[in-house]
């Protein structure tokens, strides 16, 4: 499902975090859950933070989602597995991968989807 199409999903340009990390996090806007991971190399990724095999966030029972090689994004619930930089299932219960969240930085902000016309 595209990420637009959840319930509560916000308008594009909503700002999501602070610019100024690597790794991943996990934040809101409103009701609508986010995985935001900024790479090593300052590349931006993100998703929708449901995982796909029973809709609860995948930080649902643990804050801990990244695995210990930063590779994968894990289900805290029932330990479905996704690639972190496609969000493609890699194992576990899941039978599709996760939601992309179209991501950008402007104003030392992150926000979804396209920077609003200034």
């Amino acid at each position: 499902m595209r990420w637009d199409q959840y319930p509560g999903a916000p308008a594009p340009g909503t700002p999501l975090c602070a610019a100024d990390f690597t790794g991943a996090r996990t934040v809101s806007a409103g009701a609508f859950g986010a995985i935001v991971i900024r790479g090593d190399d300052g590349a931006l990724r993100g998703f929708v933070n449901l995982c796909p095999h029973q809709f609860l966030p995948l930080d649902y029972r643990a804050a801990q989602i990244v695995s210990a090689d930063g590779a994968r994004l894990i289900c805290s619930s029932h330990q479905a597995q996704f690639d972190a930089v496609t969000g493609e299932v890699c194992a576990g219960p899941a039978e599709c991968g996760l939601s992309v969240l179209p991501l950008q930085e402007a104003g030392g902000q992150i926000i979804i989807g396209d920077a609003p016309a200034a």
